[in-house]
């Protein structure tokens, strides 16, 4: 006696999980073998470690985005979600605040910290409007405190404001520690400017001058540690209106403006005006001060009359380092029709370079006042850089996104608007901030745009000794990038690594997440979120990309399977690591989908193994589910912390308005045993009546029992099992082939499982064929806890030995032609075993996608075969015998398959396996691939149509010794191909090629190409005469014809012409339209017997009889003068024909 081994599969489907067990039982004596087989299945939603009942939620004003970030918290007091509001305040300042919802708290309210008023700088004029405060949260190395930061918060610079962004540290009591602005800027160094304006007659009115100085002076940062400002006016000599120290205020130098009366006078003599300015104006008596930068607006309406002086003025200004801003008033050229061309280039030549920044021009005098706001900013350019170049820091936003370093003392920044919205990182420490230059990533990033946004999302990852630093820029080059980078023994930036993200607009690298899947303080994995990325289908479905870590290196590792792809998700918008969810002692992680289900929002648990993360979620969880009101769930995650006391993580996730409490659940191991009574089974000693007749019985005994993770008490489990006898029922049967003692196939039983095993016994009826019985175990409530785990323990018995192999024969000629009355594929497949018993014996077999599988010829000798096919995956499975191919059983029949005309391959390629569940002793022969060449019948057919079939040569008419037109040779003759794809569904390209008679063999010639088209190559062949672009004097000689049998390309000169169609559909039609002139001077000179042979009737022609008066015969015979149409090879014809598919070149027969 032998019994087999149990063997066990993990199957997948439907998010459950399935354990099948069989169990075989062979007999001695001389009876038939019975077998019999358990299947034991767990019926569960994988590893449902999140339940869904109860969840707390949290609400508050959806308007101020409550929920935008989350933080969990621990303080004495209690536990707490952070969560970010960074619009709170939206009806009136939306300065931005974070709140505290109480976890054990009842209400399912928050308390605001009122934040948004204490995070500022005090040496500073500080700006805390729209700052969006709360947009970042994270922990800080200190117990029991927080990081937020809004990164919006401004800084005013007289009537400037800059953007460095601020953040603050709030203590374990939520009150605000310090605040810092690593980016803080010094209010531009002191300035002074000197206006000079031209008073003369021509400037006319005058208010708006005025108007415009009152603006512009609004737009300084008046006073005496800042700006000062002197205005001079000139007409033929200058003068000072008042001096940079006459005025402390800004109201009172507006004040003084304002009054200032037009000068009047006939010249203008602009540069005299300007020596007399960098002289007087910047001299200390005047009120110049030591170090101040020189600026000078210089406003003119015409040429000067001194225009002699530029080259000296202009270069000693550039010598002084006096930035020069000049403004052309074209209003009195434009009112008297004169042309501004000088004027522009003067007044450009007096502005500072690059003439764009630094010159103006205005129609009129009352446009003045439309650039006054832009050239504030252009001086608030000088102000804020000191140099008038590109931004710097001034709207950098640092604190954009934030995380705490391995280094204790040291936090990581993200500057999004740094560098023209280049972006850079800032390493912050109590002590210092480094803000790394713009070149210190500006080669990695390749920004030519200014709009990498580097530092989105910063991070570290860990080699157990170097600690790597991460940064994420979505918008490098519209594809996005995340660069890896460490600092060298000078303290600046060395990048490492990058890696690009693979479409535009994707925001590859918004989210950053390492993951240390084994916990041995080594980073394995890092996930990059690309919320954005668009499928086939032009929906957001996002996506998230796993890259392996190696001493700095990231190695694509694959994506995350994620959202349905016909539905806007934006998956990876938000992805948290949780130290391990399924407490298998692996880091897990979730990953959020805001706007999956019509943006309710979905979440994804993706599990941890060994160092890697599984790719098929575990749990996915609709906030729709939890909360119908819920929007956007997902948009924000936290889960590191244990948030009920249960040693389990939580997960909070953060949507519009509202924030969701998540509770983890307990695991149950299940261990499924089940026994049989008698082990041995004699079929002749049959004990048991069932239905009115006498069977052999054996009972089986099935046994539960559990332990449970985590160690404190969380079972017992509610469990309900079904036990079905005939598992493997086929759906062909009408009825079972056994039945309990209550004569039905199925039980059902309710039970409660413990640490203690628990058992039940049943009496079942045996049969002389094999029989299945299946145990299925599912929660009673699927939404308690705890949750079945994935993995449970089975039990192994000796093993089944068997020796099968598989052999395939090709049913059709080694060389294929496909068409489309003639596209099946057939293989005789035969599957021997030659020793024991073998189970579930079934035949794969994988094929190339230019293949379909059609059906099967059953074997003739009745044994059961049953196929069924996936066509995603191009593969077949084929049930042998089941449940058991018995030992020395040869089992032999058809597959066929039938070819797909949509996918043109050069050959079809078939891979047979031969599989069961016993051990194979020579699994080599298992195998058979056949590759078979393959040809594809055209089945293209080609017609024509011809303008002339009889043509009369007219003896009478006098043939032209010059030509000067087309209608100088003779008729017209246009003839027509048309090319039909009768059946392939599409002809990448085809080819067709076309004899012209241009000439007979010695001299004369026949026809002259005027004309064609499609995609022919005839550049050489048409006109090569030139005619109608210089006369030409052709030759004509007699000649005779009456011994010539057929005129073609053996008798007369040829040319081959040769069109390409592309992209043949089916029943597609193509035209090749060509146009020829007849020679009317040959067909006059040639004699011509009636008995000539025209063509063969196998070649496809388009022809005309040219018939000539006069000579003998009953009936005008002629010689045809036509195209041989090639292109096909048919039947042996001159028609070849050229298929190019993919990137071979075909040639058929047909």
């Amino acid at each position: 006696m032998k019994v087999c081994r149990r063997v066990c599969y993990l199957r997948w489907w439907d998010l459950s999980l399935s354990l099948s067990l069989s169990l075989s039982l062979s007999l001695s004596l001389s009876l038939s073998l019975l077998s019999l087989s358990l299947f034991l299945s767990l019926s569960l939603s994988l590893s449902l470690s999140l339940s869904r009942l109860e969840p707390k939620v949290f609400s508050e004003p959806s308007v101020e985005e409550f929920g935008y970030t989350v933080q969990q918290f621990r303080n004495h007091q209690g536990k707490w979600l952070l969560v970010g509001s960074p619009w709170s305040g939206y009806n009136q300042d939306r300065k931005g605040d974070v709140y505290k919802c109480e976890i054990r708290g009842a209400s399912s309210g928050c308390q605001r910290l009122n934040l948004q008023n204490s995070v500022s700088i005090s040496t500073v004029s500080n700006v805390n409007v729209n700052m969006s405060l709360g947009l970042t949260l994270t922990r800080t190395a200190t117990a029991d405190t927080f990081m937020t930061c809004g990164p919006l918060w401004a800084q005013k610079c007289g009537s400037q404001y800059y953007y460095p962004g601020i953040c603050a540290e709030v203590s374990p009591l939520f009150n605000p520690l310090s605040s810092f602005s690593p980016a803080l800027q010094t209010c531009g160094g002191p300035m002074d400017i000197a206006i000079v304006l031209d008073g003369s007659n021509s400037i006319y009115p005058w208010p708006p001058v005025v108007a415009f100085l009152k603006k512009l002076l609004e737009n300084l940062d008046i006073g005496p540690d800042n700006t000062q400002v002197s205005i001079i006016q000139y007409a033929v000599d200058p003068d000072f209106e008042f001096y940079l120290n006459s005025y402390k205020t800004k109201d009172s130098i507006i004040a003084a403006a304002a009054n200032i009366p037009q000068k009047s006078g006939l010249e203008t003599n602009t540069f005299r005006a300007i020596e007399f300015a960098r002289r007087q104006a910047f001299l200390p008596t005047n009120g110049a001060r030591p170090g101040a930068s020189k600026v000078m607006v210089v406003v003119t309406d015409g040429e000067s009359h001194d225009k002699g002086l530029k080259d000296d003025v202009i270069g000693k200004c550039e010598q002084e380092k006096i930035t020069r801003f000049g403004i052309a008033v074209l209003g009195y050229y434009i009112r008297n029709d004169i042309d501004t061309k000088n004027l522009i280039a003067e007044i450009k030549s007096i502005a500072s370079t690059p003439t764009d920044r630094y010159f103006f021009n205005v129609s009129a005098e009352e446009a003045l006042l439309e650039i006054a706001g832009t050239l504030g900013d252009r001086i608030f350019n000088i102000e804020g850089t000191g140099k008038g170049g590109d931004f710097q820091m001034e709207m950098s936003q640092v604190g954009f996104s934030a995380h705490q370093t391995k280094n204790q003392n040291m936090m990581m920044l993200g500057a999004v608007g740094a560098y023209g919205w280049s972006g850079t990182v800032v390493h912050y420490t109590p002590q210092k901030s480094d803000i790394f230059p713009k070149t210190a990533f500006e080669n990695i990033l390749e920004d030519r745009n200014h709009s990498s946004l580097l530092g989105y999302s910063v991070t570290t990852l860990n080699d157990g000794s170097t600690e790597y630093y991460v940064a994420g820029a979505p918008r490098s080059n519209h594809t996005g990038q995340v660069i890896v980078y460490i600092i060298n023994s000078k303290g600046q930036p060395t990048v490492i690594d990058s890696q690009r993200g693979d479409q535009i607009g994707s925001y590859y690298g918004s989210v950053l997440c390492p993951l240390d899947v084994d916990k041995d303080g080594v980073s394995d994995i890092l996930l990059v979120g690309a919320p954005m990325f668009m499928n086939e289908q032009k929906k957001e479905t996002g996506k998230v990309y796993l890259l392996s870590f190696t001493k700095g290196i990231l190695s694509d590792q694959g994506i995350l399977r994620g959202p349905s792809p016909v539905d806007n998700a934006r998956f990876g918008m938000s992805i948290s690591a949780v130290p391990d969810l399924n407490m298998d002692g692996y880091s897990d992680v979730v990953v959020g989908a805001p706007l999956e289900d019509n943006n309710r929002g979905v979440i994804y648990v993706f599990n941890g193994d060994k160092k890697k993360l599984r790719t098929q979620c575990s749990q996915r969880i609709l906030g729709s589910k939890l909360d119908p009101a819920l929007k956007y769930f997902g948009r924000s995650l936290d889960a590191n912390s244990d948030l009920n006391d249960d040693t389990i993580p939580d997960v909070s996730v953060g949507a519009y308005g509202k924030v969701v409490q998540l509770w983890s659940r307990g695991l149950a191991v299940v261990t499924a045993r089940a026994t049989f009574n008698p082990d041995k089974v004699n079929i002749l000693s049959k004990t048991c009546r069932v239905s009115g007749r006498l069977v052999s019985c054996f009972n089986t005994t099935v046994c539960f029992s559990a332990t449970f993770r985590p160690k404190i008490p969380v079972g017992p489990v509610a469990l309900r099992y079904n036990l079905t006898l005939d598992a493997d029922l086929q759906s062909s049967r009408v009825t079972s082939r056994g039945q309990f003692s209550n004569s039905e196939r199925v039980l059902q039983k309710d039970i409660r499982v413990s640490t203690r095993e628990l058992c039940d016994t049943y009496e079942a009826p045996d049969f002389v064929s094999s029989i299945g019985l299946r145990v299925d175990i599912a929660l009673h409530d699927p939404d308690s806890s705890p949750v079945l785990d994935v993995y449970f323990n089975i039990h192994s018995y000796p093993l089944c030995i068997v020796l099968s192999k598989i052999s395939v024969v090709f049913c059709s000629s080694s060389k294929m032609l496909v068409s489309f009355k003639n596209k099946r594929l057939s293989f005789t497949v035969s599957v021997t075993n030659k020793k024991e018993n073998a189970y579930n014996t079934r035949v794969m077999a994988t094929y190339s996608k230019n293949l379909f599988y059609a059906s099967i010829t059953p074997p003739s000798d009745e044994t059961e075969v049953k196929c069924s096919s996936t066509r995603e995956t191009r593969s077949l499975s084929c049930q042998v015998g089941y449940p058991a191919l018995r030992k020395n059983q040869e089992v032999t029949f058809v597959i066929n398959f039938d070819f797909n005309l949509n996918q043109l391959q050069t050959e079809a390629d078939v891979s047979f396996e031969a599989l069961s569940d016993s051990t194979e002793v020579n699994p080599s022969d298992n195998h058979a691939s056949i590759s078979i060449p393959v040809h594809y019948d055209s089945e293209i057919a080609l017609s024509r149509e011809a303008n002339l079939n009889f043509y009369v040569v007219d003896m009478d008419n006098e043939v032209k010794t010059t030509v000067n037109t087309f209608n100088d040779i003779g008729p017209e003759f246009k003839f027509s191909l048309k090319v039909r794809n009768n059946a392939q569904p599409g002809t990448p390209s085809l080819c067709v090629s076309q004899s012209l008679y241009f000439k007979e063999i010695d001299c004369c010639p026949l026809v002259v190409l005027q004309a064609g088209d499609v995609s022919c190559e005839v550049a050489s062949l048409v006109n090569p005469l030139k005619i109608s672009e210089k006369p030409y004097t052709p030759s004509f000689s007699k000649e005779n014809l009456m011994s010539t049998e057929e005129l073609n390309c053996k008798t007369a000169k040829c040319q081959p012409m040769k069109c390409v169609l592309k992209d043949m559909g089916m029943m597609s039609d193509f035209f090749v339209n060509v146009t020829t002139r007849i020679w009317n001077g040959t067909f006059a000179a040639v004699s011509i017997d009636r008995q000539i042979h025209l063509f063969h009737i196998v070649y496809m022609l388009v022809g005309v009889t040219i018939s000539k008066p006069g000579v003998k015969g009953e009936i005008p015979v002629g010689v045809i003068v036509g195209s041989v149409i090639g292109g096909l090879l048919l039947l042996a014809l001159v028609i070849g024909l050229l298929w190019k598919v993919c990137a071979s070149l075909l040639h058929f027969m047909m």
